[in-house]
């Protein structure tokens, strides 16, 4: 409808003509008969061809078959895959597009376009160092049997998700989140799979990408979740049936909810976190996947080449698309302060970069060098390091270090050898704690000399406050030389002062490969 409103000439083409006569006289537009894996010829003559049937996971041994056969009409060709391999893929066909002079893009939809589209408007020419989309339809909004099946194909499934710099196991349809939309709507939405997460590691250089989808009604989400744990325990095919059993489910449930539909994306840099919204109302939603193409079109040319449709409209022009629908965008920036940012204030930026780096985690942070460990010998001491799963000694040791934001602070994960221990961070109004099980901490956290020292100042166990004398002794500093971050941490026994732990060493970022 959108292509139409602009003055377009469109024609719908599917295996039922029947189906797309009704819809073509609703729109104003023409209808055609044609089976995407049957006779394409008569693809020769459009200027444009739009694939948006699906599901793109399911296009079989020749899934760019239809793409192929717009190149040899002489059409430029768009899609709107929500997969991320077929999105990656189609690149096979850029030395064909390239000598035609046509553009074949795929993904020419919310994600990857539109996200793409809002992460460069965001970030300008900053790198990223989190991503973090969601696509939250509402309940009236229609659902058709592709979408349906793409999102059943993936729940319960694995997949994996680019995290701290890193691949990390992840399961479809899993660890929930809320989203805010403009006017205060707030909405849950959960892991799948989508072009972004493969995409945008690369192509944004981005330490984190996250994306999730969400359904309005609680009993569909938690459904679909139950379903997601019964195909990781008791896989079954995701065959038509068992897609057409959740339409008939979706469809009984549809007077409810609304028809109100967002998207939210959020980038963090080093310094700010900055969110661009949609609201789209009631009816609205649905038209939003076809906003990327409009815009597109809009253009006297098109890009020749083939390729995922990675920033090829901007924010701006995507915007411009959607003046005619009920549709309302927002942009929310606000300083981005970790836990070390918070206690520390003004001192933070008296230490050198290479420290700073190191508090600045914006999800996971994974940092990794050598150490040397000392242990107390004391009966004492010995007993203290086993209660808190501090490592055994050694000269030479490999050593890394993961910390992930959580909710109310930060978590470390520290692995030296085979040894590991945690521990919880959280900023509080009167400084910086540390939690290793029952044992709670209070740091001192001052800047001096150009080093970041963790004095103990007080300590509970539980809720009970513990006694100076009860207080372990902690001589614990980073700091610079040569370029590298060090680590020096001496920490003597409550009571007797006898040496509990000491562990030196160094610690550089780690970053994997983003190639999946």
């Amino acid at each position: 409808m959108l292509l139409v409103r602009d003055g377009h000439s469109v024609t719908i083409a599917g295996r039922d003509l029947t189906a797309a006569r009704l819809l073509a006289e609703k729109l104003g537009c023409s209808a055609l008969c044609m089976d995407r894996n049957g006779d394409l010829t008569e693809l020769y003559g459009y200027e444009v061809v739009i694939d948006a049937a699906g599901p793109f996971q399911a296009y079989g041994d020749d899934p760019y078959r239809m793409a192929r056969a717009a190149i040899a009409a002489g059409a430029h060709y768009l899609d709107l895959s929500d997969s991320a391999a077929f999105c990656a893929g189609i690149t096979v066909l850029d030395a064909d597009a390239r000598s035609a002079g046509l553009c074949v893009l795929s993904g020419v939809s919310s994600v990857p376009a539109i996200s793409s589209a809002a992460v460069r408007a965001l970030t300008g020419d900053q790198v990223p160092r989190m991503i973090d989309t969601a696509i939250l339809p509402g309940n009236r909004s229609p659902r058709g049997l592709s979408v349906m099946q793409s999102i059943l194909s993936q729940a319960g499934k694995p997949m994996r998700v680019w995290r701290g710099g890193a691949w990390t196991p992840a399961t479809g349809w899993s660890d929930p989140q809320d989203y805010r939309l403009p006017g205060g709507l707030r909405r849950q939405a959960w892991q799948i799979e989508v072009p972004d997460q493969t995409l945008f590691p690369a192509h944004f250089r981005a330490e984190t990408v996250l994306f999730r989808a969400g359904l309005e009604l609680a009993i569909m989400r938690y459904g679909l979740a139950a379903f997601a744990m019964l195909q990781r325990l008791f896989p079954i095919p995701v065959s038509k049936p068992v897609v057409r059993a959740f339409k008939l489910v979706a469809n009984l449930l549809s007077p409810f909810g609304s028809g109100k539909g967002g998207m939210s994306v959020m980038v963090i840099t080093n310094h700010e976190r900055k969110v661009w919204r949609l609201l789209a109302e009631e009816g609205e939603g649905p038209f939003i996947p076809g906003v990327a193409a409009r815009a597109l079109l809009r253009r006297k040319s098109l890009p020749a080449g083939a390729g995922p449709a990675l920033s090829v409209v901007t924010l701006d022009e995507c915007e411009a698309a959607m003046q005619d629908l009920k549709v309302r965008t927002e942009q929310v920036s606000e300083r981005f302060e970790p836990i070390f940012v918070q206690v520390l204030g003004s001192s933070f930026v008296q230490l050198p970069k290479e420290i700073q780096m190191t508090h600045l985690t914006a999800d996971i942070s994974r940092w990794r060098g050598r150490a040397k460990i000392r242990r107390g010998t004391s009966l004492w001491s010995r007993a203290l390091c086993r209660l808190f799963g501090f490592p055994a000694a050694a000269d030479d040791t490999a050593a890394e270090v993961i910390k992930r934001v959580v909710p109310t602070g930060e978590v470390w994960q520290r692995f030296f050898g085979p040894s590991r221990f945690a521990s919880k961070l959280a900023a509080t109004t009167s400084g910086m704690t540390e939690r290793f099980g029952p044992f709670t901490f209070r740091l001192g956290l001052v800047v001096k000399d150009e080093a970041l020292h963790y004095p103990v100042v007080s300590g509970r166990l539980g809720p009970l406050p513990l006694p100076k004398w009860l207080l372990p002794v902690s001589e614990a500093r980073e700091y610079v030389a040569d370029g590298l971050f060090h680590f020096d941490v001496k920490l003597s026994a409550p009571i007797v002062r006898d040496l509990l732990v000491h562990y030196t060493g160094t610690l550089a970022a780690a970053s994997e490969s983003v190639v999946p």
